[in-house]
């Protein structure tokens, strides 16, 4: 039985409390610890004046605030909430936990209290998208949901307002996986591939933080696995649930859903019934097929067939994701700038240049125009490099990453990758941002796409991706 929220808080009413991180998830949390009395400590690297005026809010309310270069010293208190960014393997983090102080988070403790059923998904690319069809998919079944996470708005603080027949729908990163020692009730991981390697020690130890979802499971939970990738693949024999079902593109699944013929089928024990018809998605690229054969695995038992199909045929996805922003002069401007990985940008190429499902017109011609560039993941751009040789038109690159990318996809073009025999890729670097939207509008010729994909992190021009994005349509919309 799952404790109210003021029986959690009532363990910390005589320990001395640390939220590093004040930003938007933990912000409820530092006020319901001070509204209960606990002794906070605010730790954060910004200066106070970065942080604005709830800094003084939190000082008003009785917090300590620990603030800038030095905010991760004498963490001597005795529960340690980190936020999602500041990895567990931290050395003041584990010096914390040496001297005896519980490390946990926002997150964890939310699956500590939660009264209701958790869905849960996590991947390197698709889970946002993936986490909203669920979303989606229960709402119109007629439940009562509540999405957070990596999205929506903090669970922990609304804790008491959730119903036991509710459903918590939540996207979780390998950020908040990796401390994680509850999984939910259902467990979905679209994909792996390479990502975050700039903050994880490397590929192994990112693989073993996104399996924190399910691995602590109960044999009577659910676990979902992408049976086209290796990785989530393999996933499925350390699964403790009894119950593991796939999802697959290419491959026909036992106990899943999959595609064929460009049907969707859910199939138990070889016995199949035929859900939808893919081309009946509104959301372009068959990288949304796949989101979707995800999220339908997910909800078998809990939302119809019709409700999927009538779902799939009106959801118009989530913003910054292949959201379309304006037509102007005969060019169309799509945003895409979730896509903070090679593979989802590689994955936002296709489903324009892709004649099956495409975006752009039906022609033989090259009208792509892709702007990327960003902060460095560690991730090699080789992939990203034959892909962007064979499907755009001209590369506008802006950031810290603009010459690695350059180089990747000279490289392709020097090897012939899917060459194009009309004429060269042009490749153009841009000083800002705004340089680069100013640059892409210029070149473009009626009938082209400029498609923001930035293929890396936004952490070197803006404070995230939703920022960044915003930026993005404010500039084309001004375009005259």
């Amino acid at each position: 039985m799952h404790i109210k929220l003021n029986d959690y808080l009532k363990m910390y009413k005589n320990k001395r409390v640390a939220v590093i991180g004040a930003g938007i998830s933990n912000t409820p949390l530092i006020n319901i610890l001070l509204d209960a009395g606990i002794e906070t400590t605010v730790c954060d690297r910004r200066t106070k004046e970065e942080i604005g005026e709830i800094a003084e809010c939190f000082e008003k309310a009785g917090a300590v605030l620990r603030l800038g270069e030095h905010y991760l010293s004498d963490l001597t208190e005795d529960v340690i909430f980190r936020t999602p960014g500041l990895m567990p393997t931290t050395p003041a983090l584990v010096d914390a936990v040496a001297r005896g102080a519980t490390l946990t988070s926002e997150m964890e403790a939310f699956f500590d209290i939660c009264p209701c059923k958790t869905i849960a998904v996590t991947g390197s690319d698709g889970k946002t998208t993936t986490t909203s069809i669920i979303a989606e998919l229960l709402r119109n079944e007629g439940k009562t949901i509540h999405v957070g996470g990596n999205i929506g708005t903090p669970l922990l603080c609304r804790a008491d307002e959730i119903k036991p027949d509710d459903i918590a729908v939540i996207e979780l990163s390998s950020f908040q996986l990796v401390t994680m020692k509850t999984s939910p009730n259902i467990a979905v991981v679209t994909n792996l591939s390479p990502n975050h390697l700039d903050v994880h020690n490397d590929m192994e130890e990112y693989i073993e933080a996104k399996s924190n979802i399910f691995m602590h499971q109960n044999k009577s939970d659910i676990a979902v696995f992408n049976l086209d990738n290796e990785v989530t693949r393999n996933y499925a024999k350390s699964a403790p649930a009894d119950e593991v079902l796939f999802f697959s593109r290419h491959d026909k699944v036992t106990n899943g859903v999959y595609l064929k013929n460009g049907i969707i089928y859910e199939s138990r024990n070889d016995a199949r019934e035929e859900i939808m018809n893919a081309d009946d998605i509104v959301l372009p690229g068959v990288h949304n097929i796949e989101n979707y054969l995800a999220a339908f695995a997910a909800v078998l038992g809990i939302v119809s067939y019709e409700t999927m199909r009538k779902t799939a045929m009106s959801f118009c996805g989530v913003k910054h994701r292949l959201e379309f922003v304006r037509e102007f002069r005969g060019v169309k401007y799509f945003n895409d700038s979730v896509a903070s990985s090679p593979s989802r940008t590689i994955a936002g190429l296709k489903a324009f240049t892709d004649k099956k499902n495409s975006l752009l017109p039906e022609n033989d011609e090259k009208n792509l125009i892709l702007i990327a560039g960003g902060k460095d993941k560690g991730i090699p751009f080789d992939e990203l490099g034959n892909e962007v040789a064979g499907r755009v038109k001209k590369l506008v690159l802006v950031g810290a990453t603009a010459s690695d990318i350059c180089t990747a996809v000279e490289c392709a073009m020097s090897a012939d990758a899917e060459p194009n025999d009309s004429y060269e890729l042009e490749i153009i670097k841009c000083d800002s941002f705004e340089d680069a939207v100013d640059t892409a509008s210029k070149v473009a010729d009626v009938g082209d796409v400029v498609l923001l994909s930035p293929a890396c992190t936004s952490f070197d021009m803006f404070k995230n991706f939703e920022e960044r994005g915003d930026r993005f349509k404010d500039l084309v919309n001004k375009l005259m």
